[in-house]
Order: C-alpha cells, then sequence, then structure tokens
C-alpha cells in the first residue's frame, strides 16, 4: 500500500537495461528493476504504451519495485531498430504497430524470465497503459501463467470488424473465456478509448464468462491519468488508482 512502509527499514535497488529472448527466439531489450535483497520476490512484467519504450515507464517499474516487485518491461519497438522513444512510436505506428502475436511471444518470455530468477518467488502478474492496456489483457488471455493482470484504460479491447487489422486481426474482447487470472481495470469516465460503452461491453464479457475482475471508473479523468509528463494526469485519481493497483497486485502476489 502507498506509504504503508516502516522508516527504518533498508530499502536499496538496482535498474539496468538488459536482454532476453522474446517472440521467435529474437534478442531483445528490456528494463529491469528490483529491490536489493535475497527475496522471494513476484514479479511483474510492465508492458509500455503507445507513446514508446520511454522514461516514463521506466519510472514506473522503479516505483513498483520500491513496494517490492522485480519488474521487466520488454522493448516492444525493438523490431524498428532505434532511436528516440518519440521516433521509434513514430515508426511503429507507420508500420501498423507491433503484431499481436509477436507482443503475446515478447512478454511471455519476459514472464518466464521472470520465473527463472533465482530470487523470484514463482508469481509474475501483468499490466499495462493505453495500448500496453489492451495489450496486457491480450497477453492474459492466451498466454498461461500469469497470477494477475491489471488494464489501464487500454483502448481498441473492443474492435468493429473495420478496425482489424493484418496485425490486430482479433479483437481482444473475443478472447474473454480464455482469462487465466483475475483481473483489474481502471478506466476514466471521459476517455473516448475506451469510452464508458465499450467498458461497459467488457465488464459485460467478463460476467458472462464469471471471471474473477474488479473495474474501477473515475469521473474527471480521461486516457493515460497515470501520465504525469502530460496534460492528461489526474493526481487525485492517479493516486487512487496506485493504491488499488498496489493492493491488488500485493494480495495476487506477494501472498
Amino acid at each position: 500500500m502507498w506509504n504503508q512502509w516502516n522508516t527504518a527499514t533498508y530499502d536499496g535497488m538496482i535498474a539496468e537495461l538488459i536482454s532476453i529472448k522474446g517472440d521467435k527466439n529474437d534478442t531483445i531489450n528490456a528494463y529491469l528493476s528490483r529491490p536489493l535483497g535475497p527475496g522471494p520476490y513476484p514479479g511483474i512484467v510492465l508492458v509500455h504504451h503507445r507513446p514508446g519504450w520511454d522514461e516514463l515507464y521506466r519510472e514506473f517499474a522503479r516505483r513498483f519495485t520500491q513496494h517490492g516487485y522485480v519488474v521487466v518491461c520488454p522493448n516492444l519497438y525493438q523490431r524498428f531498430g532505434h532511436g528516440t522513444p518519440e521516433e521509434m512510436s513514430a515508426k511503429a505506428r507507420a508500420s501498423g504497430g507491433v503484431p499481436d502475436d509477436t507482443v503475446v511471444g515478447d512478454c511471455k518470455a519476459a514472464m518466464d524470465y521472470l520465473k527463472s530468477l533465482p530470487y523470484s518467488n514463482g508469481r509474475v502478474g501483468i499490466i499495462g497503459g493505453c495500448s500496453g492496456g489492451r495489450q496486457a489483457f491480450l497477453v492474459a488471455c492466451r498466454a498461461k501463467g500469469f497470477d494477475a493482470v491489471v488494464d489501464l484504460w487500454g483502448g481498441r479491447v473492443v474492435m468493429a470488424p473495420d478496425s482489424l487489422t493484418p496485425q490486430e486481426p482479433k479483437a481482444p474482447i473475443d478472447y474473454t473465456e480464455d482469462l487465466s487470472c483475475p483481473m483489474l481495470g481502471l478506466f476514466g469516465n471521459d476517455d473516448l478509448s475506451p469510452s464508458p460503452d465499450q467498458v461497459n461491453l467488457q465488464e459485460e464479457e467478463l460476467k458472462k464468462y464469471n471471471k474473477d475482475y474488479v473495474f474501477h471508473r473515475y469521473d474527471g479523468a480521461g486516457h493515460s491519468f497515470w501520465a504525469h509528463d502530460r496534460a492528461s494526469y489526474r493526481p487525485e485519481q492517479a493516486m487512487d488508482g496506485w493504491s488499488k493497483v498496489l493492493e491488488f497486485f500485493g494480495k495476487r502476489l506477494q501472498g
């Protein structure tokens, strides 16, 4: 929980760039942050948003590590080359985005990497925002082995048939029956992608298949309300959301 730590407790971490074997055994970069200590620690696969594998998501990784998690944030845009996060995001958009199959392969590889670490407790969650929220839900449906998933305002979970693409050939909502772990969703009621109506449709599917889920919807917040580097940031809603995510992961991953 937020700020629920003893001031006499030792706190330290290491954060670094690593390489892992991703989809189709491709070597990709990932940002790793972990507590300093013997563990065992739970793991989190952090899926970056459409603006890229950027500084904001490195900050998110370290925040989770401050709360006792080993975090791996894979660079899903690696195959488009290297440059600034903004440049690589533009290349990804121009190419139609990362194929869903590749995302699933990279995130499953990150999960396997976390579970292989000698200081892992064997439990791994997955979380992402924006496109990463969509992808986190997709991965939790298609890849077995995750213990919890958090969707932060994931757009394009609900997709009209004419919005499907070769990279995204099936709407994630159509995989709901296969969701293999408990889910938490955070959404802004002023968001357009996903809109409140789309969130309602996703919730209906989760109920239809008797999935273990909790959704929280925030008035006065739109898309990406955790992003303190842009105008969409809403501090009160963001901090309430952080507390709910930490509580959810604490129950599902730390016990």
